[in-house]
């Protein structure tokens, strides 16, 4: 019905007289030579100036994004400033580097800080004890906040919500508060100068029990019903469809554990003595003198100390980016 009325129509349009003297062929051919020439003749040029008309929008378009670069770009300077300056203070002197007037890039660069660094420290030996550490708080947080999180979200038990208060109420008092009583239990273990005595406080966390506990409860529970009723059991429920499902919170997990056992300091600096057995966070606290303070150095370690992780964060920088953003974490 449609294909048959279009040349009904078409022809009804082509045979009024109003429509038809409307065209621009029509209104090109009953322009005055004058109007030709000039080229102001009615529906001359209509493609032409389209054509100039969508030619200048992609100029216009590509200089509205210049601002909001330009913008990007200063923003981007300023937060690599810092890290760049570290690198230039590295490679200078220490009369450089507490000069009046700052030196924006040294007379000569000091190579030699970072060996300096190796003499001055048992780096090698700090920095296995930082990466067990790390490692060994990260997979403990990792199972044990997470079965403590999926516990709370998903299986009703008495004291259920009296217990949760507690564990969130660790997250309003400061560290520094129950410092003296972790100390005491740790020397009656034996655990002083040790990695486990190290190790010890930050395998569990209330903070990650919290972030499991609303990573499970934002599943839907319609996934649990139906493995139960395919005959799985409360932990092959959860080994095999909801843990599976938060990834992107484990891996945030994951990364603000790594990033707190490496920066740690005040803690092993209380439980450890022997500059052997810390690691490099309270290392690098023994650079720092009484009276005088070697700064290109301490500037040199600081960088060999950032280095493991920032490597970690460039080879793992998709799934990093990926798991903060889907977590919503800022």
């Amino acid at each position: 019905m449609t294909d048959r009325a279009a040349p009904v129509r078409s022809a009804a349009v082509l045979s009024d007289p109003q429509t038809l003297s409307t065209t621009p062929a029509v209104l090109a051919a009953t322009a005055t030579p004058q109007e030709v020439r000039a080229g102001r003749a009615p529906g001359a040029g209509g493609p032409a100036r389209a054509r100039r008309a969508s030619s200048g929008r992609p100029g216009r378009r590509g200089r509205s994004h210049v601002v909001p670069h330009l913008v990007l770009g200063v923003g981007g300077f300023l937060m690599a400033f810092p890290f760049l300056w570290q690198i230039i203070m590295s490679l200078s002197t220490n009369a450089e580097v507490q000069s009046v007037t700052p030196n924006l890039w040294p007379a000569e660069l000091q190579w030699q800080n970072y060996v300096a660094v190796f003499e001055r420290l048992p780096f090698l030996d700090q920095l296995r004890t930082s990466v067990v550490v790390t490692v060994v708080r990260t997979v403990a947080q990792i199972v044990l906040c997470t079965l403590a999180g999926y516990a709370f979200a998903r299986m009703r038990f008495r004291g259920s919500g009296v217990l949760l208060a507690v564990i969130l109420s660790i997250l309003m008092v400061p560290s520094q508060v129950y410092l003296i009583s972790q100390y005491q239990i740790v020397q009656e273990l034996g655990w002083l100068d040790t990695v486990a005595g190290i190790v010890a406080p930050g395998l569990f966390s209330a903070f990650g029990t919290f972030l499991m506990r609303t990573a499970f409860l934002a599943l839907p529970a319609e996934l649990e019903e139906a493995a139960r009723l395919d005959g799985a059991n409360p932990f092959q429920v959860f080994w095999r469809v909801m843990l599976p499902l938060a990834v992107p919170s484990i891996s945030v997990l994951a990364i603000t554990t790594v990033l707190w056992s490496w920066n740690e300091l005040l803690w092993p600096l209380v439980v450890s003595t022997y500059s052997d057995r810390m690691p490099l966070s309270a290392g690098l606290a023994t650079l720092i003198g009484d009276k005088t303070t070697d700064y290109p150095v301490v500037m040199a370690a600081s960088l060999l100390a950032m280095a493991p992780v920032l490597i970690a964060f460039v080879v793992l920088q998709r799934r990093v980016i990926d798991g903060l953003a889907t977590s919503g974490l800022k």
